[in-house]
Order: structure tokens, then C-alpha cells, then sequence
């Protein structure tokens, strides 16, 4: 039985949503403690226990403590099965991070598999939708698996009831990838998603982010959603390179300026783009796991959060696997993973 002590590194959700993720691809049990201690409101929040009942139905797993602000919790995975699934939050917490929870064990699973997903999909401190469809999921896919997702309604915060479909067809095994340089950039554009909300947040938003990159009217999209249940705002820049995209997003917030989520957003971009880097910060934390599965692969990101480092080590407790994390050659750092 592997120990995980929840309060360490940054101390959030993630300790938990890999050690779900990694222990059904193990087959390993283990006990988490000091769960979210880090966090505001520690213990199991509905999000997080919805990630433990997704993880349980994957792996038929048996598990002891998952129950809302729990701070202790035994997860003991069963084996892995494919089919259909459908798992919802119930409230505006972030439905991309209960696919995060289950997404590596299905890219094992004997099977294809269909998961219908509600809840946030558009949530600060998560990946929105759109960077599961242009970021990460095209990397994955590079690395033998065949997965797809579609969104059927937006869900912002504090409403959520946003939904999304993935179809998953799994690889006999992960491929290692590599993502040393990010080639040419072919285009940057912008695009401000407002739901009953003023047309003008959005065309706000984009004049700023248009004059602080020199984008076009052409760069510049506003999409009025029309079919979410309560109203939201993002704003996302996409930096589409020969070998990666990256997707920097800002937030619509209550009394927070328009021109001040563009400022958000526009940081990240410019940051990422003077830095050549091919990996940002967020997409870091996404290829952690697949790359220690496939037993290989390196990139070339930022200097590693603390996020990332704590991902880090709860990997390293499950799978023997190696991180040389390589400062000798900027910019960034090279992130290898080894046998």
C-alpha cells in the first residue's frame, strides 16, 4: 500500500487526481492523507469527489473516505475497464480535470471507450475544453492512442451544466514523444467567448490583446454563446507552431476590467513567445503522466512550477521512472523521462 501525503509540494487536487490516475494504470492501492491541505477549504470538494467515483467505476476499485471534505481517503483499483461512462460534477466544478483522473487508465484499457462529462469546462485554475482540443489531446494522439472530444455546451462558473463527449481508442502502448523546439510560429489569433453577457466585454477584450501583439481584425474572433446555462466570459489566445499550440487563457470576473483579463492572457503569450519554448506551464502538467507511462520522452518547457514538481514526485512513488531535469542548454530546461 502506497502512502501519499496530500500536503506536500503545492498541496491542491492534482496530489489526488494522479495518484487515482496512476494507481488504476499500476494496479497499485494506496492511502492519501492531508488531502487539499494546501488549499483554502481542504478535504474532498465535489469536483474531487467526483474524479474518486469516476476513478472507482474505471478501475472497480474499492475505496474507503470519499465523501465531501473528507481529508483521508484508500483507493484499491480493481482491473481496468473500457465502455461508456457518464460523470457529472453537479456543480460548476471543473469537468476537464475528471478526465485528467481517468483519461491515462483508458488509453491502457482493453477497449475503446465513450465518456459523457458535465459540469465546468471552462473553470479558473483548470484546462478549458479548447486546450484539451488543441493543446494536449493532438500530443497525445501523436503518441499512438486515437482520442476526440467535443463539446455540447459551455459551462462557466458558478453555474456550470456545461457537457462534453470523448471518444477514446486506446494504443497497445504509449509512444514517447519529443518537443525540443516548437519550429516556426504560423499564426496567432485571439478569440473572446462572452454568454449572456455584453457583446462589448469581448470586443474590449481582443482591441487590447490586438494592440499589445499587432494581431488583425482577421486574428480577432467574438463568439457569443447563446446555449449556456449562466453567464461567463473567456478570453484565449492561440499560438499555432509548426510542432506544438498553446493556448493562454484569461477569465471574466465581476468588477475586474475587460482590458485587465486581456492583460492576463496577453503576459502569458508574450512570455511564451519571447521564450521559445516549445511546452508552457500548463502543458507541462499535462505531459507528466503520459511521458512516465510511455517510459520515455522529453520536452523543452519554462522553468518547472511547483506544480509540476510535486506531479513530479507522486509519479515517481507509483512508476520507476526516471526525471533529469537538464538547465545546461537555455532557453528553459529540458524535462527527459527515462526507464
Amino acid at each position: 500500500m502506497i502512502t501519499i501525503d496530500g500536503s506536500q509540494g503545492e498541496g491542491g487536487g492534482q496530489v489526488l487526481r494522479s495518484s487515482l490516475a496512476l494507481s488504476l494504470v499500476t494496479g497499485q492501492p494506496f492511502t492519501i492523507t492531508n488531502i487539499r491541505a494546501g488549499r483554502k477549504k481542504p478535504g474532498l470538494m465535489r469536483q474531487h469527489l467526483t474524479a474518486v467515483t469516476a476513478a472507482a467505476e474505471v478501475g472497480q476499485a474499492k475505496v474507503t473516505g470519499a465523501s465531501l471534505r473528507s481529508t483521508e481517503l484508500t483507493f484499491e483499483p480493481g482491473e481496468i475497464q473500457s465502455g461508456e461512462y457518464h460523470f457529472a460534477v453537479g456543480t460548476a466544478g471543473s469537468a476537464t480535470l475528471v478526465l485528467q483522473t481517468v483519461l491515462p487508465a483508458l488509453l491502457c484499457a482493453p477497449g475503446p471507450s465513450a465518456l459523457r462529462l458535465e459540469g465546468g469546462t471552462h473553470n479558473q485554475w483548470a484546462p478549458p475544453f479548447d486546450f484539451l482540443v488543441k493543446t494536449f489531446l493532438p500530443l497525445v494522439n501523436r503518441m499512438g492512442p486515437t482520442v476526440n472530444a467535443t463539446l455540447v455546451r459551455p459551462g462557466f462558473y458558478p453555474v456550470g451544466g456545461g457537457e462534453f463527449h470523448v471518444s477514446i481508442t486506446p494504443a497497445n502502448a504509449l509512444q514517447p514523444i519529443e518537443l525540443l523546439e516548437r519550429g516556426q510560429t504560423k499564426r496567432v489569433t485571439a478569440t473572446a467567448k462572452v454568454a449572456h453577457l455584453p457583446r462589448n466585454i469581448a470586443e474590449r477584450e481582443l482591441r487590447a490583446i490586438g494592440g499589445k501583439l499587432g494581431l488583425t481584425d482577421d486574428d480577432l474572433v467574438v463568439e457569443e454563446v447563446k446555449d449556456s446555462r449562466g453567464p461567463g466570459n473567456i478570453v484565449m489566445i492561440e499560438i499555432e507552431c509548426e510542432h506544438v499550440t498553446e493556448l493562454f487563457t484569461g477569465f471574466g470576473e465581476r468588477q475586474v476590467p475587460a482590458e485587465t483579463v486581456a492583460a492576463k492572457a496577453t503576459q502569458q503569450a508574450r512570455r511564451y513567445l519571447s521564450k521559445g519554448v516549445p511546452v508552457g506551464e500548463y502543458l507541462t502538467d499535462q505531459l507528466l503522466i503520459p511521458l512516465a507511462l510511455a517510459g520515455g520522452g522529453a520536452f523543452r518547457t519554462l522553468e518547472l512550477s511547483r506544480h509540476a514538481q510535486t506531479n513530479i514526485e507522486v509519479i515517481k512513488a507509483f512508476l520507476d521512472v526516471g526525471f533529469e531535469i537538464d538547465r545546461t542548454s537555455p532557453p528553459g530546461c529540458v524535462v527527459r523521462v527515462s526507464r
